[in-house]
């Protein structure tokens, strides 16, 4: 199964960066893998994505995440089919990702299921302040959370199938809309 690993986000946005991050470390662990491409950085959205998606079978967002009373650390999985609207709406130049997939399997392209295209949300601190650095708080769990997405990673990798998602931790997580939340404690 050709499948995508993405890092999304913007580098120098402090916490916004664990997206690409993630994918950078992810990288060097996973390079050999078979029918796996990796863009370590990704700061596009919308119909931009569109040309990114075109051809694989499956992909696996690695991005951040910023919810009311949300703790930096924790993190998220669901597929594309649970996605909502989301502020890149207030643009009228800009589109959703679910929308703009949607529009992309109208016009024919070759793009994967939404129930193939797997999102791993990292909950952040800080997103507006200018820093190649990352918060104290995220840091300090790095090692936690980019350990347990990565074994999720591996095993959804050798499947071909999107049964294989959720992953395989999923019990004892508390329900996060459609997604689930894997909490530090």
């Amino acid at each position: 199964m050709k499948t995508l690993l993405l890092g999304m986000g913007n580098p120098i946005l402090c916490d916004d960066a664990v997206g690409v991050r993630l994918a950078q470390d992810f990288k060097k662990k996973l390079n050999q893998k078979p029918d796996l491409d990796i863009v370590e950085e990704c700061s596009v959205g919308g119909l931009n994505l569109l040309d990114l998606f075109k051809g694989y079978d499956r992909a696996i967002v690695l991005d951040s995440f910023h919810t009311t009373g949300g703790v930096p650390g924790d993190w998220y999985y669901f597929t594309a089919s649970a996605l909502c609207e989301t502020i890149h709406l207030t643009n009228i130049h800009d589109t959703n990702f679910a929308t703009a997939l949607a529009l992309g399997k109208t016009m024919g392209m070759a793009l994967p299921e939404l129930s193939n295209i797997l999102i791993f949300g990292v909950e952040i601190k800080e997103n507006t302040t200018f820093s190649e650095s990352m918060s104290p708080e995220l840091e300090e769990s790095y090692p936690r959370y980019s350990s347990d997405i990565l074994e999720e990673i591996e095993a959804l990798l050798q499947s071909d199938v999107a049964d294989a998602f959720p992953p395989r931790r999923a019990s004892g997580c508390s329900s996060y809309y459609s997604a689930v939340r894997h909490s530090q404690s």
